[in-house]
């Protein structure tokens, strides 16, 4: 067998093993998330009565995470931040791995309105370059092993293994990559998710689900008159789009005025506050969905758009404030109660029309945000029929092109 060969197998070894590396640190991570916001927001207020719980707890946990960030740094950084370190200094800081691992904890647990993508992705891709610097063989694959961390955790996360290949492979769409270079690293993704599945599904069965996930929408049979209102969600998505990046600006300029640990304690009274009018908007948004797609009838079609632009507000704040965390999660939520509510006033007592007001709707939203239509639509497939990905795609290619960023 010769060198080049024998390399290879080492190499998809490796990256089977950081697939189930990754995919249990993951886990792990996510039920204790579970399991301090049982904590926190079900066993403790069970036991003891305050007035205006959420704010108190939220303006302490947002003033402990300001302390954390001031002393330790700014933990966790941003999905494109990390993306943009591997691909510009091939390299990622692990040395705080403990400071990442508390940073990417607390927001979650309080009920930031925020994903945990973010401050995951941080951690596998450290993980990686740790190994990179103290196992011999993973020193000279550094760079591929973290590539292959971020697609594993992406698309565990998002139960879509489309959508983490594409983050990753989005952020290499400038580099000259020969056919067999792509063909290799596709097995390495393919081993990597398949060794990183396998573990996370088993551990699932044996010690129950880490992470509801967000609940799958039925098939829905179109009318005419669905076609028609194509154009009507897409523009609805599109303004909220754009009402993010307002937000996304302001809340960034603000945000840079106000001192550390004041700002992450503003941050968390506004998001007490916010959940104590409207416990909908904190958390990521998963389990509110699910309650959405059960009882959308009984809420009024105002009260749900008010719901999709508060939630918007509410997941920049909590990003420029301090309590930070990944904006997919709850950017999806937002857009499905907006395409409800629009539906609901559009076709009151129906719930024919929901699936494709809700799908069009969120993939405008998130075309307009990510600029990325294809990635997009394959993150969409965790959650909508797969018979609906002409009108995804299409809607969130026009997002992608309206909204300026």
């Amino acid at each position: 067998m010769d060198i080049r060969r024998k390399n290879q197998i080492y190499l998809g070894i490796f990256c089977c093993i950081i697939g189930a590396f990754a995919s249990a640190v993951i886990w792990l991570f996510l039920k204790a998330v579970a399991v301090g916001t049982a904590f926190l927001w079900e066993w403790l207020p069970g036991r003891i009565s305050l007035p205006f719980y959420s704010i108190l707890i939220c303006t302490a946990g947002g003033i402990l995470i300001g302390i954390c960030r001031k002393r330790y740094g700014d933990y966790p950084e941003d999905l494109t931040v990390v993306l943009g370190r591997v691909k510009k200094e091939k390299f990622y800081e692990y040395k705080k791995m403990p400071v990442m691992l508390l940073a990417a904890f607390l927001p979650l647990v309080l009920g930031s309105s925020i994903g945990p993508e973010a401050g995951m992705t941080g951690i596998i891709v450290g993980l990686c370059y740790w190994a990179g610097d103290n196992l011999k063989f993973a020193r000279e694959n550094a760079r591929e092993y973290s590539e292959v961390g971020i697609a594993v955790t992406l698309s565990l996360l998002f139960h879509s293994p489309l959508f983490g290949i594409f983050s990753v492979e989005e952020e290499n769409k400038e580099k000259e990559i020969t056919e067999s270079v792509k063909s290799s690293k596709i097995l390495l993704y393919g081993l990597a998710l398949a060794a990183g599945t396998g573990v996370y599904i088993l551990l699932s069965d044996l010690f129950g689900a880490a992470m509801e996930g967000f609940p799958s929408f039925p098939v829905q049979q179109l009318e005419r008159i669905d076609y028609l209102m194509i154009f009507v969600y897409i523009l609805c998505g599109c303004i909220l789009a754009g009402f993010y990046h307002l937000v996304h600006r302001k809340s960034k300029n603000l945000a840079g005025k106000i001192p550390p640990v004041l700002r992450e304690g503003i941050g968390g009274l506004c998001l007490g506050a916010a959940g104590l009018a409207v416990p909908a908007v904190m958390f990521s948004g998963e389990t509110q969905m699910g309650v959405l797609m059960e009882h959308h009838l009984g809420y009024h079609p105002l009260w749900l758009i008010g719901v999709a632009f508060l939630k918007i507000f509410l997941t920049n704040l909590c990003i420029q404030f301090g309590l930070k965390g990944g904006h997919f999660f709850p950017v999806i939520f937002a857009g499905v109660c907006l395409g409800y509510g629009i539906a609901g006033a559009v076709f009151p007592g129906s719930t024919g029309h929901v699936v494709l007001a809700a799908a069009v709707t969120t993939a405008a939203l998130l075309g307009g945000i990510m600029k990325k239509p294809l990635a997009v639509t394959v993150l969409l497939f965790l959650c909508f029929p797969v018979k609906m990905f002409v009108w995804i795609f299409v809607s969130a290619a026009i997002g992608s092109k309206v909204i300026p960023d």
